[in-house]
């Protein structure tokens, strides 16, 4: 949990995703297209990927877990959550008030 926590930390905008799942790719192409570049963490190219992604079930509290964003260091949530955020026009502030994207 410890090092979901510190990577999720390191940049304004962090994906953890899987290489392999589409509403990652798709939530990634949202964050580029937005202005952003966030960190990936592909957990099924890391070492300790499993164990981060129970982790993340941890912190989400759902299956699938992935992709889990965070935004400033704040979990924001599933693909569902990031999608919603974007209809309702609040993702892009978010993310130029976390410095993820200027303007």
């Amino acid at each position: 949990m410890e090092r979901v926590r510190e990577l999720a930390s390191k940049k304004a905008a962090v994906i953890f995703t899987k290489s392999t799942c589409c509403m990652c790719h798709s939530i990634k192409a949202l964050f580029y297209d937005l202005g952003a570049s966030p960190a990936v963490h592909e957990l099924d190219q890391e070492t300790r990927g499993k164990e981060m992604e129970w982790a993340l079930r941890g912190i989400m509290g759902c299956n699938p877990t992935l992709p889990a964003v965070f935004i400033g260091g704040e979990f924001i949530g599933s693909a569902t959550d990031v999608i919603s955020l974007h209809v309702d026009g609040s993702l892009k502030q978010r993310l130029i008030n976390a410095k993820a994207i200027w303007f």
